[in-house]
């Protein structure tokens, strides 16, 4: 292709895209944000969307790539991927777009490059090593092709916020630091398994999801990737959670303020900079951030990280203030068992281990969703497949097959209405809804407190968690439960919010996947009730949920 066609965008229509051999992730998430690094999009409301990864900026030195061709939204790519929004561009020349396959009807991100070729090689090779890798906290890869004038790569959109959004707003506890440096560790673990370096570790490539789950994207492996630039770049990001700062020197450059440094430039340690961060923890970043000590691998940093369990569950409870959903560290169904140490010493024992996985403490180990039960592209045609034929893992919770004649609306101060469709919130298909009218105030208009979807699981069962897809993302609301059905009237309703009980703290301006953990005792009766409304791009206030899901132990 000549430099002529690339100028002006003429290419040989008769090109054939090729498409790049992929082993297709088998999970599949129901709405995301893909949040990496500098270029940002705002929505209507003026709250930040996505971001697109630029690395760490002063260390790479790659030059600008020439983009051009734009695609329109709409357009369909390899007959499957059709653009819905473009999000924004980066200084590498790539271009993201939410989007949606048309076949598994599954939000995606679209990223491209122009063009592709040669100059494309090393983001397709990476996204042909990650998609390799199944693993709860890594972004799911799905597809990579090259059309010549373009390339392109199909992966996971993830709903959440970057690490480095986080930090902006205060430095966080030892026990959340340790969470998401657990995760990260063990994604780049899973890599280091296969002979692929990450790469690009840094706060715009951790995203802490709004279901809670830790997920590491964008991988580069690039020359420059080794396992150890990846677990130095551990050390850092445990540095940044604890501190708010980026250790530039050790780690490259980032946007993030550098460390906190003293007269000769050394690097002050965590408790040097703020107050409150044990020893331990202390001596373990600044062992990984020593270039003149030896690394430990992935796996044997994981399992140092596990020993922490023994963290006071009050430093792990979520703090006020909204600033992310950190009490989903807590609902997630699962407790894996962490990787075995390898013997380093850096600070403290294994002991914590086997606290860990006796009790399954450590809220790392539970930012993972329900690994126990990955969701597949077959299951997400249908989530609340019945749960009678499946072999129930001891301590696992399970998926709950609702019976749609058992669901109704909760509407105790209006017209009643809004009550039809109840059941298309647990029909297995996130996209037929249930949906209240449209207000002019995401406060029902002034007209009512609020509108509830009334679950009846026949009988008392233990609940674990309730997920709660919505069309769009924003709503305020909460999980209420009982142990009477009051009735389908105006006066029921109205019992019904009075005496049900609220589990644990309400949730505000939630993304498209709301999370609750269930009550502590068990019920029969739950009720998933919505205070506020979330502004839809063609205006006005409405609620709608695509899916309920409960599990139960």
């Amino acid at each position: 292709m000549s430099d002529t066609e690339l100028a002006t965008g003429k290419v040989n229509p008769g090109a054939l895209p090729k498409r790049l051999g992929l082993v297709t992730a088998t999970r599949v998430t129901t709405d995301a944000v893909l949040v990496s690094d500098e270029v940002r999009h705002t929505d209507r409301k003026g709250g930040r969307v996505a971001e697109l990864d630029e690395g760490l900026q002063a260390s790479r030195g790659v030059p600008q790539v020439l983009t051009f061709g734009t695609p329109s939204v709409g357009e369909i790519l390899a007959e499957r991927y059709q653009l819905e929004e473009h999000i924004g561009n980066d200084s590498l020349g790539r271009q993201l777009y939410r989007g949606i396959d048309v076949i598994l009807r599954r939000p995606v991100a679209v990223v491209l490059r122009y063009p592709g070729g040669e100059s494309a090689k090393e983001m397709l090779a990476a996204a042909v090593a990650a998609s390799r890798i199944v693993h709860p906290h890594l972004v799911g890869v799905y597809d990579a092709i090259d059309e010549g004038v373009r390339a392109y790569v199909v992966r996971e959109w993830v709903d959440g916020i970057a690490l480095r959004d986080i930090v902006a707003q205060g430095p966080l506890d030892a026990g959340r630091s340790v969470a998401i440096a657990w995760a990260v560790t063990d994604a780049v673990a899973s890599l280091h398994g296969t002979g692929m370096a990450h790469g690009n570790v840094h706060p715009g490539t951790v995203l802490v999801a709004h279901d809670g789950r830790v997920v590491l994207t964008d991988a580069r492996a690039d020359d420059g990737a080794t396992p150890e630039t990846d677990i130095r770049a551990i050390g850092a990001i445990l540095y940044c959670a604890l501190t708010g700062y980026w250790p530039h020197a050790e780690a490259g450059s980032y946007s993030v303020p550098d460390g906190v440094r003293d007269s000769s430039g050394a690097l002050q340690s965590p408790r040097q900079v703020r107050a409150g961060v044990p020893a331990h923890l202390d001596s373990l970043v600044a062992d990984l951030l020593n270039g003149e000590l030896p690394l430990p691998s992935a796996e044997s940093l994981a399992g140092e990280l596990a020993s922490f369990g023994s963290f006071d569950e009050e430093d792990m409870a979520a703090e006020e203030g909204g600033r992310v959903d950190f009490d989903a560290f807590d609902s997630a169904a699962a407790s894996p068992v962490p990787p075995k140490p390898a013997g380093r010493k850096l600070a403290v024992g294994v002991v914590g281990l086997l606290v860990l996985a006796l009790a399954g403490t450590l809220a790392a180990a539970r930012v993972l969703g329900d690994p126990a039960t990955p969701e597949t592209p077959g299951a997400s045609a249908a989530p609340n497949a019945s749960t009678s034929q499946q072999v129930k893992p001891p301590g696992q919770p399970v998926e709950f097959k609702i019976d749609p004649s058992k669901v109704r609306i909760v509407d105790p101060q209006g017209s009643r209405s809004e009550l039809k469709d109840a059941d298309n919130t647990v029909d297995g298909n996130p996209t037929t809804v249930w949906k209240t009218d449209r207000y002019t105030k995401a406060d029902f208009g002034g007209k009512k407190s609020g509108m509830g979807v009334w679950i009846d699981l026949g009988e008392a069962k233990q609940v674990s968690s309730v997920q709660v897809i919505l069309q769009t993302p924003g709503a305020d609301g909460e999980l209420r439960y009982g142990d009477a059905d009051l009735g389908s009237t105006t006066q029921g309703d109205q019992a019904t919010v009075q005496q049900y009980q609220v589990v644990g703290q309400p949730r505000q301006s939630m993304g498209a996947t709301m999370l609750f953990n269930g009550p502590e005792q068990k019920t029969r009766y739950l009720m998933v009730w919505i205070t506020k409304l979330p502004k839809e791009s063609s205006g006005g206030y409405r609620v709608a949920i695509g899916e309920i899901t409960v599990r139960v132990q």
